[in-house]
């Protein structure tokens, strides 16, 4: 089955995911994943990406989001059943911390936007369980779950926003975030400034006709699967 499918409104929550068993031991802190490129056996099948691998995993839909500004692809939506999670890779200074500052600015810039923040512990340390004010189509204020998920690895970091079913999930059993864990990062040998997106690139080849590139999308405040609150 191919990873790189057409995103469909009916696509059934029952599917159960698969992840892949890593090919090494890590000795990070990420004992299941999101992979380094030095931790897995490369030569297992995954969808290339450059900067992102993807893991085959049951039931899983790619969206890319594009920046239509630069043409470049700004990253990826992973989407299973009634979840998705928006994935951004970064380069990271090799001490780590980039997450604590990164946790900070969100939940400033989210109260600001009038929603609700709290910091839990969660499968990859700690995150943000937000509630994010969004206009409903009949043009109420609903209040959307989400979750902003910070993983670091080897000069590396990985910020997922998890929507949908799992942003209510906080026991790691939802089929897009053994999605998440499966991803492995080539992070490369080149220099790059902290924060800066390493460069992701479409696949060469599929065995399904691609889906049509989105338009720019990795804005926490879009709507996503629809699971909300009305206030």
């Amino acid at each position: 089955m191919s990873l790189f499918r057409r995103r469909t409104a009916d696509t059934p929550a029952s599917e159960e995911a698969v992840s892949e068993t890593p090919d090494a031991t890590p000795t990070s802190g990420r004992p299941q994943g999101p992979w380094d490129a030095s931790e897995v056996d490369l030569t297992v099948g995954r969808l290339d990406l450059g900067s992102l691998l993807i893991s085959p995993t049951q039931g899983l839909e790619l969206r890319i989001e594009m920046d239509q500004e630069t043409d470049t692809i700004a990253g990826i939506q992973l989407i299973v059943g009634e979840s998705a999670a928006q994935v951004q890779a970064f380069a990271a200074p090799r001490s780590g911390g980039q997450w604590d500052e990164i946790r900070e600015e969100l939940a400033a810039s989210i109260v600001a936007a009038g929603g609700t923040v709290e910091q839990e512990d969660g499968e990859f340390g700690s995150e943000l369980r937000v509630r994010l004010p969004q206009v409903s189509p009949e043009g109420r204020t609903v209040f959307a779950p989400a979750r902003f998920l910070g993983i670091e690895g080897p000069r590396w970091f990985v910020r997922a926003v998890v929507s949908g079913r799992a942003a209510l999930d906080t026991q790691g059993v939802d089929p897009v975030i053994e999605a998440l864990r499966g991803l492995v990062v080539v992070r490369g040998a080149h220099p790059m400034a902290p924060r800066e997106l390493l460069p992701l690139r479409l696949p060469e080849t599929t065995t399904e006709e691609p889906a049509q590139p989105a338009t720019p999308s990795l804005d926490p405040f879009e709507r996503g699967p629809e699971i909300t609150e009305v206030h």
